[in-house]
């Protein structure tokens, strides 16, 4: 079980003692402490608070994180479910790693309040935005691939995405159907999907999708694709409905 604590003394200088929590929270104990706190340095950080260029920030990290994410996630599901095809587990694995589901696992372990962010961001609450926690995560799973090697990393990402399987993914499930459904025995028509932002280069894109029912807010989702995006929202919406 994961307890949420609020680190010890100043998050933004990750103090030995707010170093000493994350680790506990992780579950894993950097053998280069400079490693976990590179992970943990936006970009905006970087640029306000250190005057250095965005590569000193946790993007390269992040990228690293990225892969090994997907490599173990894959190798997890290859083996487990050997009745599966392609595209069923390719479906289970997007659940897995879909941002909005990598933000809840971050939130969940408190990754926010130790993240290293500017003054201005974290005035605006950017230790809770979605985009950075998911960041923060994938690129502390690069540190301790880096740190400790592909073991330690599957352990991790055993603990802190796997634990949570069965709430996670749900095999055959087609979410935006089960919330047109939802939508039209409630008389309300088709639920509108709309784009709300796409990040990063074209090869590896980020699109967010946000989910309306007669004009009301129902979801947001991230993915790697508007589809996946559009599933990640349709997700969402069903959670707050509760009908997941």
């Amino acid at each position: 079980m994961w307890n949420r604590r609020k680190p010890a003394g100043d998050p933004e200088k990750l103090a030995l003692s707010s170093r000493r929590t994350l680790e506990k929270l992780l579950g894993y104990h950097f053998k280069d402490k400079d490693l976990l706190v590179k992970a943990l340095k936006h970009r905006s950080y970087v640029y306000s608070e250190e005057g250095r260029d965005r590569i000193e920030s946790n993007e390269r990290l992040e990228l690293l994180g990225d892969a090994v994410l997907e490599l173990l996630v894959t190798d997890y599901l290859f083996r487990r479910f050997e009745d599966k095809g392609e595209g069923e587990l390719t479906q289970m694995k997007s659940q897995l790693v879909s941002r909005t589901v990598l933000a809840r696992q971050a939130d969940r372990l408190g990754v926010g309040d130790f993240v290293l962010l500017s003054a201005d961001e974290r005035e605006a609450n950017g230790g809770q935005r979605p985009s950075i926690l998911c960041d923060a995560l994938e690129s502390l799973i690069g540190a301790i691939y880096i740190d400790g090697g592909l073991e330690a990393a599957r352990a991790f990402v055993r603990r802190a995405v796997l634990a949570d399987f069965h709430q996670i993914v749900q095999p055959d499930a087609n979410f935006k159907s089960k919330l047109l459904e939802y939508s039209q025995s409630k008389g309300n028509g088709h639920p509108r999907y709309s784009l709300r932002s796409e990040e990063g280069p074209d090869h590896d894109k980020i699109f967010s999708i946000e989910v309306c029912i007669t004009g009301q807010c129902m979801g947001r989702g991230q993915g790697r694709s508007k589809k996946e995006a559009q599933q990640m929202a349709a997700k969402d919406a069903l959670e707050s409905l509760g009908l997941l």
